[in-house]
């Protein structure tokens, strides 16, 4: 069966910022030190099973721009436009709907744009198992990251062990973001996984969900449709979409269907999900900084510090991070990296939005 992949990279990354901006956001940047931005490489990891011409982005209009530079090749109708943001289960429901366009039923991988993977042929041969598991039936097929740390900032999915299938067990249930102790119960039991937001499917198999737990959702998408390819397909898209209740993609529809699978995710995963990821991807010296740009230190550890040209001294400074650009600069204990979205929050309630 044909293989597809629809790409999400409509987010804003905010607590990048100061680097990533509405203009420019988390997923359209280069975190690795190849130079490649994590859009690049999430279609890049994924070339060996899926061709370009296959390839979906879901994203908004004012990065469409971003995504034909960084992606030459790419067909541009292959870019989907959402007019608004409506959460991941009507982007997924666009996508479904414009690859069924092309192809009566495909295999359909949905993936982030912004998480990076170490290790591509692993990853590959996982993609390449849950493919064979979603054609098998109308399994829904999920990607759980083993955990090896009791992780507060993801929500978690519960495998029944004892219902395995080829290389999957069955899904139990999917549960929120714990506290520290719940999170270490989880890890403990060896029955919970990282909600990675990583899922595959058939066509086929998702909509007839879609129509059963989203019926509201599901009619508006025939209607987009049926528009498509036709002059009136952006009017249709701009009328219906907009409409759509905004659902996450576990909310609509993995907590409610069944025939729901789980492969665990071993190759090297990280959702970079502020700067803390930093230090991660491009590792540490001796005193635990991860330093990138003109930066000179003096007694300083454990500080992720990233600017340019401008020179950047510090002394006597512990556990901060530190982003500098042309027109921001972003200083902030490490302990509190989730809350820089509170200082956006600030920033338009100061309308200081240019700096957004």
């Amino acid at each position: 069966m044909k293989k597809t992949a629809l790409i999400m990279a409509g987010g804003k990354g905010e607590r990048f910022w100061p680097k990533s901006r509405q203009t420019l956001p988390k997923q359209f940047l280069s975190l690795t030190n190849d130079g490649k931005t994590m859009i690049q490489l999430t279609v890049e990891r994924i070339l060996p099973i899926v061709n370009l011409d296959d390839i979906y982005i879901a994203t908004n209009a004012s990065y469409k721009h971003l995504v034909l530079e960084q992606l030459p090749g790419l067909p541009e109708e292959n870019i989907l436009c959402e007019p608004v943001g409506r959460n991941t289960a009507p982007c997924i429901g666009l996508g479904a709907i414009h690859i069924q366009h092309k192809y009566e039923d495909a295999v359909m991988m949905v993936l982030p744009s912004d998480h990076l993977i170490k290790y591509n042929d692993i990853f590959t041969e996982t993609l390449c198992n849950a493919c064979d598991i979603a054609e098998s039936g109308k399994n829904l097929v999920t990607i759980g990251i083993t955990p090896n740390y009791p992780e507060t900032g993801y929500g978690y999915i519960k495998a029944d062990k004892d219902r395995p299938l080829k290389k999957s067990f069955s899904v139990e249930r999917f549960v929120e973001k714990p506290d520290y102790d719940l999170a270490k119960t989880y890890v403990e039991s060896g029955d919970y996984y990282w909600n990675s937001g990583m899922f595959i499917w058939k066509l086929s198999s998702v909509l007839s969900n879609m129509q059963a737990f989203m019926t509201d959702t599901f009619n508006g998408l025939l209607k987009i449709q049926a528009a498509i390819g036709t002059p009136d397909e952006n009017n249709v898209l701009e009328n219906v979409f907009p409409n759509f209740v905004s659902d996450s993609i576990d909310y609509g529809i993995m907590e409610k269907a069944s025939d729901i699978y789980l492969i665990p995710g071993n190759f090297g995963w990280d959702d970079v999900g502020s700067w803390l990821a930093v230090e991660r991807v491009r590792g540490t010296d001796s005193l635990g900084n991860t330093l990138s740009g003109n930066v000179v230190t003096v007694d300083t550890s454990n500080c992720t510090i990233e600017g340019h040209d401008r020179l950047i001294g510090t002394v006597g400074l512990k556990d901060l991070i530190i982003v500098d650009t042309e027109d921001a600069l972003l200083v902030a204990d490490k302990n509190a990296a989730g809350d820089i979205k509170k200082l956006l929050a600030s920033l338009r309630e100061k309308e200081k939005e240019s700096y957004l």
